[in-house]
């Protein structure tokens, strides 16, 4: 089992214990949204425009709402499958959906959080945390281009991942998944800022992800 079917099963697990209802860290969706959300992502190619392109994101957002329709468990039966053959993904799961899946997984799990209330992060294994830094990498290297500061990202044992951005320096420092978590723009997030005070504002109220 790969990682990212691991961390599918690890999701599905948790979908099945909150329920349908529960909140995520999607503003506006609930957990069935959010699944309908990565149904859709995996079953519907014609859909993946409007996930980057304004233009398309009516077409999107409309087969998404009648996706959420359909009965919860069969939501979950489809998710727990992973890509079906005509699926684009089928061949790139192991690469394309650890993110999706991690990133989701703790919009679940953190979705009844307060942006600024400090969290205890579940302990992920050395693997998983080493493979999310290729994700932490090249996401931030989009969220973070236009940063109001020159923003690095560091691990706890002080490797740099990336630095990105013009102006005051600022350091972010967090395992892997609270780095990935951070380019995406969730929160909250179990990071430490190192910079100037307004230049660390500025990079925490900025937007970020997609």
């Amino acid at each position: 089992m790969s990682l990212a079917q691991a961390e599918r099963a690890a999701l599905v697990d948790t979908l099945r214990s909150v329920g349908p209802d529960a909140p995520t860290l999607c503003a506006g969706w609930s957990v069935k949204d959010l699944v309908a959300h990565l149904v859709v992502r995996e079953r519907r190619p014609d859909t993946a425009p409007g996930i980057m392109i304004p233009a398309f994101a009516g077409h999107t957002e409309k087969v998404r709402a009648a996706t959420a329709d359909e009965p919860w468990d069969e939501l979950l039966d489809k998710l727990a499958g992973g890509p079906p053959v005509y699926s684009p993904l089928k061949l790139v799961d192991r690469w394309a959906n650890l993110a999706e899946m991690f990133v989701h997984h703790e919009d679940v799990l953190r979705g009844a959080a307060r942006p600024d209330q400090t969290w205890t992060p579940r302990e992920l294994s050395d693997e998983l945390q080493q493979a999310l830094v290729t994700p932490a990498k090249s996401m931030s290297r989009m969220t973070l281009k236009n940063s109001p500061a020159r923003v690095t990202l560091r691990t706890r044992d002080s490797r740099d991942l990336v630095t990105l951005g013009s102006g005051d320096e600022v350091t972010v420092i967090g395992t892997p998944g609270e780095l990935v978590l951070f380019a995406f723009g969730r929160a909250p997030v179990d990071v430490v800022f190192k910079g100037d005070d307004r230049a660390v504002a500025a990079v925490r109220d900025a937007k970020r992800g997609l």
